[in-house]
């Protein structure tokens, strides 16, 4: 069963070869990727990713099936930093209970051939649980304009934070999203996931299941 494990400082040590395999896959499909400079902007956030919780969907073989960061919002942030033109129309919100989610990645060989990708649901349902456990309310994101549809369709109440705009010939735009018990009954049941998927409670990220293994 493909697991979701939230990675903070707490453990990064004990994750370091899964941190790795994660990084590979992130900057491989971000050179595939359309929008080159929002790649790169979100690829720099993990200079500071020691502030920030990865979430790594792990294989029972141990290889990273997919991923996705979320970084807290009373630091550097991707949309205040970098894109903050984007949010021209409302000001994004900061503080313990927002955080900013950064990317959101498949391996190829996970995305199997239709609609709904089981690995996708995997992360999209351990993120809502991770952050109900941690008491984050609410995310900021930065990304292309057709996560909008998709994030209204998963139940988080998106809400644009300004118009969106042309880079790399892509369309980007901010917005937040709603993390509520409502959003995860809507998630699990878009995906058909009926179980956790969050492998540790997200407040004690660190402990892990005795003897497990975390090489690639």
């Amino acid at each position: 069963m493909i697991r979701l494990h939230a990675i903070d400082h707490s453990n990064r040590e004990r994750y370091a070869d899964v941190l790795r395999q994660h990084d590979r896959l992130r900057r491989r499909l971000a050179a595939a990727g359309r929008c080159w400079s929002l790649a790169a902007a979100s690829d720099d956030s993990g200079a500071v990713a020691g502030q920030g919780v990865d979430l790594v969907a792990l294989a029972p073989c141990g290889q990273v099936a997919g991923g996705t960061r979320l970084m807290p919002t009373e630091g550097p942030t991707l949309l205040g930093d970098v894109f903050p033109h984007l949010a021209d129309m409302r000001d994004a919100a900061r503080g313990p209970g927002v955080w900013e989610w950064t990317h959101f990645v498949v391996a190829p060989r996970f995305r199997g051939d239709g609609r709904r990708c089981h690995v996708s649901g995997v992360l999209a349902v351990g993120l809502v649980e991770h952050c109900l456990a941690r008491g984050i309310t609410r995310m900021n994101v930065v990304t292309e304009t057709f996560w909008v549809p998709t994030a209204s369709e998963l139940g988080w109440q998106p809400r644009p934070l300004g118009l969106p705009v042309e880079r790399d010939g892509v369309s980007i735009c901010a917005f937040t999203v709603a993390m509520t018990p409502m959003a995860l009954r809507t998630t699990r049941a878009l995906y058909g996931v009926a179980d956790p998927c969050l492998w540790a409670p997200a407040h004690s990220a660190g402990r892990l299941a005795p003897r497990q293994t975390l090489h690639a």
